[in-house]
């Protein structure tokens, strides 16, 4: 398993266009991919599942990947997050 940490930066936070383009690149990955916020866990390739997280600009939110390419796709991920949320 890979995870890491992002601070979001997005001014709206992580709302309907970044939470359905984020879910777009988790859906690309191989591996199982979950965000949490919190206390809460939920699955990054579920729309819904991550606009209902809440998280606003300046709040941390844990990605986790896990499978066999779980490596790449959590380069991949993190290049994503670091440039659009």
């Amino acid at each position: 398993m890979v995870e890491f940490t992002y601070v979001i930066t997005d001014e709206q936070g992580l709302h309907a266009r970044p939470a359905s383009q984020f879910v777009m690149a988790a859906a690309k990955c191989k591996s199982t991919v979950s965000v949490t916020f919190g206390s809460r866990t939920v699955n990054a390739k579920g729309v819904m599942a991550v606009m209902s997280l809440g998280a606003k600009k300046g709040q941390e939110i844990l990605i986790k990947v896990e499978g066999e390419n779980e490596a790449e796709d959590a380069a991949n991920l993190k290049a994503f997050v670091q440039e659009n949320l």
